[in-house]
């Protein structure tokens, strides 16, 4: 899966929004059929996600964004019918939210097994959105539940269902939700081949508050977040950004480091700084992430 590092929200009932959306440069699109959604018009978004989908695939763009799309959750009923409506060539993933039981991510992957035999289609990923007490807690099996699970993405947005689930408050630094956005992260980086990305921020006036949250969050070890408007691009990318200065120094330890490794030499020193394998693998993390 692509590196993703800005993931936007369009609603799945707004087809002009949905196709300027995979017009924009963020790195993936979340057509939502969710909670931008009325419940009286999800059969109608079904069908226009759908199209929006199809099209994208019979008449790609350049740079188009990986596109996603948030389903329903499974306690709604409505998981099923989401899934079999969406599941079309040019899908890269399904994105299930309120994730909290094992099981309805294993039928959910066993669904999209039957359908891309049956439809001819393969590679859709399934990504999860961890926004209760009991998904924290279950985080890491929620994500070995099936090997399509490639995605984490914690609700960190502010009077959301996270928060509502935790019953604490909520601060731009962000030590009330510390605790979650550790242990998702954790399991993430535990549970392998899953790239972890924080929630929305809501307020989109706050430009400074956006960047010093996205900054602690970067820090934590997530590589970006869900958004909601394109005005919150440029900050996000900033946030979770490699400082060119750092990229031309990862770039030299790796040259030096693999010269001296033919030498017969696996320890040595790049402006006073020790080396070994240990730095040299994380150099290398680091301008894959960046060249993905």
């Amino acid at each position: 899966m692509r590196h993703i590092r800005t993931a936007l929200f369009a609603p799945g009932i707004n087809q002009k929004v949905m196709s300027k959306a995979l017009t924009s440069s963020v790195d993936a699109v979340i057509l939502d059929l969710e909670d931008s959604v009325p419940i009286h018009s999800k059969a109608e978004a079904r069908k226009l996600v759908q199209q929006v989908i199809l099209e994208a695939h019979q008449h790609p763009t350049e740079n188009q964004p990986y596109i996603m799309v948030r389903v329903n959750a499974a306690d709604t009923g409505m998981l099923e019918e989401d899934i079999d409506q969406i599941c079309v060539a040019g899908l890269g993933m399904v994105f299930i939210p309120k994730a909290e039981h094992v099981v309805d991510i294993q039928k959910a992957s066993q669904q999209i097994d039957a359908l891309e035999k049956a439809r001819g289609i393969s590679q859709i990923a399934i990504g999860l959105q961890i926004e209760s007490a009991i998904g924290v807690y279950h985080c890491y099996d929620l994500l070995k539940a099936s090997p399509r699970v490639q995605l984490s993405s914690l609700g960190t947005a502010q009077d959301g269902d996270l928060q509502n689930s935790l019953g604490c408050g909520w601060s731009i630094d962000g030590p009330e939700m510390l605790y979650a956005r550790s242990k998702v992260l954790l399991d993430s980086r535990a549970a392998g081949n899953v790239v972890p990305i924080d929630g929305v921020f809501a307020d989109l006036q706050d430009e400074a508050g956006l960047f010093a949250e996205s900054s602690l969050s970067a820090k934590l070890g997530y590589v970006g977040r869900t958004i909601i408007h394109p005005k919150q691009i440029e900050m996000v990318e900033k946030a979770y950004g490699i400082a060119p200065s750092l990229l031309v120094y990862y770039e030299q330890l790796v040259r030096e480091f693999e010269v001296a490794e033919k030498n017969g030499v696996a320890a040595i020193t790049i402006g006073g700084k020790l080396v070994d394998y240990a730095m040299y693998r994380q150099a290398k993390r680091v301008l894959l992430q960046v060249n993905n």
